[in-house]
């Protein structure tokens, strides 16, 4: 099947349909490619913001708190 196709396919297909495709996209991506390039400007980037962190004072919270929090602030 050509990419168009399957682009034309994609188009028929409800939201719920397209977001299991797209995870089913992603796991297979995942699969498939073990290493991920990543470009050295990548890696220094990340290499930077986790040295940031790393050497941050501030308190952190945990996602599912943040998460928790803000459904409770905007009810």
């Amino acid at each position: 099947m050509l990419a168009e196709e399957i682009k034309n396919e994609i188009g028929k297909l409800g939201l719920s349909d397209k977001l299991l495709l797209i995870e089913d996209v992603w796991d297979e991506i995942a699969k498939s490619n073990t290493t991920i390039p990543l470009p050295e400007w990548q890696k220094k980037e990340l290499d930077k913001r986790l040295a940031v962190y790393e050497s941050s004072k501030k308190e952190t919270k945990a996602w599912h708190e943040v998460h928790n929090e803000l459904r409770e602030k905007y009810k």
